[in-house]
């Protein structure tokens, strides 16, 4: 079969694309509607991705263990340049995942919105495909704000937005997940 007929395809690209992407949207559509296409691009991508998330034959993602799929999901990153993802959960309705070292934060112009908005929509689709159901993902965290590690909080739209409220009114994380 030739590559081209394949159903699911990737490529790489250099991390240099992200801050590009960035800086270029920002300057002709402004910051919120660059972070809106960002993420809406990176949802795209997500949802598409699971198609390339590794499965045994026979086997659904969907049919994992949680630890298993945790595993599985940070390998998924790693393997493809991402960076390395650790699954915690600090309330019922809201897990985290967090990173160290997320490609997306390593462009050198600090952000004082973060720079992870493709990954939080990839993040996205790709939960929302897994779960057969809508997974909102929201950046809470970015090392590109000077934090020292990128999360991102996932958990039904309701409670994410609810968080995202929390931490608008000037809250910290732990602060706005006990106040959920």
């Amino acid at each position: 079969m030739d590559i081209t007929d394949s159903e699911y395809r990737e490529i790489v690209v250099p991390v240099s694309v992200f801050g590009t992407l960035r800086r270029v949207l920002a300057k002709e559509a402004g910051t919120l509607p660059t972070i809106q296409a960002l993420h809406s691009a990176g949802y795209s991508a997500g949802a598409a991705a699971v198609a390339g998330f590794p499965a045994a034959p026979g086997e659904h993602v969907s049919d994992l263990r949680e630890d298993e799929f945790w595993t599985r999901l940070s390998a998924f990153f790693s393997k493809r340049g991402w960076g390395t993802l650790n699954h915690s959960t600090e309330h019922r309705a809201v897990g985290l995942l967090h990173s160290d070292d997320w490609v997306e934060s390593a462009d050198d112009e600090p952000s004082e919105e973060g720079s992870c908005s493709f990954s939080a929509g990839f993040l996205s689709g790709l939960l929302s495909s897994v779960a057969g159901g809508p997974v909102a993902v929201l950046e809470v965290s970015c090392r590109s704000r000077g934090d020292a590690r990128c999360s991102f909080a996932f958990g039904s739209e309701s409670a994410v937005h609810e968080l995202y409220g929390q931490l608008l009114e000037g809250g910290d994380l732990e602060g706005a997940l006990r106040a959920l």
